[in-house]
Protein backbone atom coordinates (compact mmCIF):
# COMPACT_ATOMS: atom_id res chain seq x y z
CA UNK A 1 0.00 0.00 0.00
CA UNK A 2 1.39 3.42 -0.93
CA UNK A 3 1.81 6.34 1.42
CA UNK A 4 -1.06 8.85 1.42
CA UNK A 5 -0.61 11.96 -0.67
CA UNK A 6 0.05 14.99 1.53
CA UNK A 7 -2.23 17.84 0.50
CA UNK A 8 -1.25 21.22 1.95
CA UNK A 9 -3.82 23.88 2.70
CA UNK A 10 -4.34 26.89 4.91
CA UNK A 11 -6.02 26.14 8.22
CA UNK A 12 -9.08 28.36 7.72
CA UNK A 13 -12.48 26.67 7.67
CA UNK A 14 -13.02 27.58 4.00
CA UNK A 15 -9.58 26.35 2.92
CA UNK A 16 -10.01 23.08 4.81
CA UNK A 17 -13.46 22.52 3.27
CA UNK A 18 -12.08 23.15 -0.23
CA UNK A 19 -9.12 20.86 0.42
CA UNK A 20 -11.39 18.10 1.77
CA UNK A 21 -13.46 18.25 -1.43
CA UNK A 22 -10.30 17.93 -3.55
CA UNK A 23 -8.98 15.10 -1.35
CA UNK A 24 -12.26 13.20 -1.68
CA UNK A 25 -12.22 13.63 -5.47
CA UNK A 26 -8.63 12.37 -5.69
CA UNK A 27 -9.41 9.34 -3.52
CA UNK A 28 -12.61 8.56 -5.45
CA UNK A 29 -10.81 8.65 -8.80
CA UNK A 30 -7.48 7.09 -7.84
CA UNK A 31 -8.12 5.01 -4.74
CA UNK A 32 -5.17 6.80 -3.14
CA UNK A 33 -5.62 8.12 0.38
CA UNK A 34 -4.99 11.83 0.94
CA UNK A 35 -3.81 13.39 4.20
CA UNK A 36 -4.61 17.07 4.80
CA UNK A 37 -1.69 19.11 6.10
CA UNK A 38 -2.70 22.45 7.61
CA UNK A 39 -0.11 25.17 7.07
CA UNK A 40 -0.09 28.62 8.64
CA UNK A 41 0.84 31.40 6.21
CA UNK A 42 2.15 34.90 6.83
CA UNK A 43 -1.22 36.27 5.74
CA UNK A 44 -2.88 34.23 8.49
CA UNK A 45 -0.72 35.64 11.28
CA UNK A 46 0.10 39.23 10.37
CA UNK A 47 -1.86 42.07 11.91
CA UNK A 48 -0.83 44.40 9.08
CA UNK A 49 -3.32 45.42 6.42
CA UNK A 50 -2.87 43.55 3.14
CA UNK A 51 -2.47 46.88 1.34
CA UNK A 52 0.54 47.63 3.58
CA UNK A 53 2.38 44.37 3.01
CA UNK A 54 1.45 43.89 -0.64
CA UNK A 55 -1.09 41.11 -0.77
CA UNK A 56 0.61 39.01 -3.48
CA UNK A 57 1.71 35.67 -2.11
CA UNK A 58 1.12 36.30 1.59
CA UNK A 59 -1.41 33.46 1.74
CA UNK A 60 0.54 31.06 -0.49
CA UNK A 61 4.29 31.44 0.08
CA UNK A 62 4.41 28.96 2.98
CA UNK A 63 2.48 26.41 0.92
CA UNK A 64 4.74 26.98 -2.09
CA UNK A 65 7.82 26.49 0.09
CA UNK A 66 6.37 23.26 1.54
CA UNK A 67 5.84 21.96 -2.01
CA UNK A 68 9.33 22.89 -3.16
CA UNK A 69 10.89 21.34 -0.03
CA UNK A 70 8.90 18.09 -0.48
CA UNK A 71 6.95 18.37 2.79
CA UNK A 72 3.67 18.16 0.84
CA UNK A 73 2.81 16.60 -2.52
CA UNK A 74 0.19 19.10 -3.68
CA UNK A 75 -1.60 22.20 -2.41
CA UNK A 76 -5.05 23.72 -2.68
CA UNK A 77 -5.31 27.50 -3.04
CA UNK A 78 -7.95 30.04 -3.90
CA UNK A 79 -6.87 31.11 -7.38
CA UNK A 80 -7.31 34.76 -6.43
CA UNK A 81 -4.43 34.43 -3.94
CA UNK A 82 -1.86 33.04 -6.40
CA UNK A 83 0.79 35.25 -7.99
CA UNK A 84 0.46 35.45 -11.78
CA UNK A 85 3.67 33.47 -12.34
CA UNK A 86 4.78 30.28 -10.62
CA UNK A 87 8.34 29.26 -9.72
CA UNK A 88 10.09 26.64 -11.83
CA UNK A 89 8.87 23.18 -10.94
CA UNK A 90 5.35 24.22 -9.91
CA UNK A 91 2.25 24.26 -12.10
CA UNK A 92 -1.46 24.77 -11.69
CA UNK A 93 -2.34 21.14 -12.37
CA UNK A 94 -6.12 21.21 -11.94
CA UNK A 95 -9.05 23.49 -11.25
CA UNK A 96 -12.09 21.88 -9.59
CA UNK A 97 -15.59 22.34 -10.93
CA UNK A 98 -16.96 25.72 -9.94
CA UNK A 99 -19.60 25.92 -7.23
CA UNK A 100 -22.82 27.81 -7.90
CA UNK A 101 -21.73 31.30 -9.09
CA UNK A 102 -24.99 32.79 -7.79
CA UNK A 103 -23.75 32.21 -4.23
CA UNK A 104 -22.52 35.75 -3.65
CA UNK A 105 -23.33 38.81 -1.59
Amino acid sequence: MSEPLKLGTRKSSLAMAQARAVAEAITARSGREVELVGITTYGDTTKAALAQIGGTGVFVNALRDALLEGRIDLAVHSLKDLPTTQPDGLVIAAVPRREDPRDAL
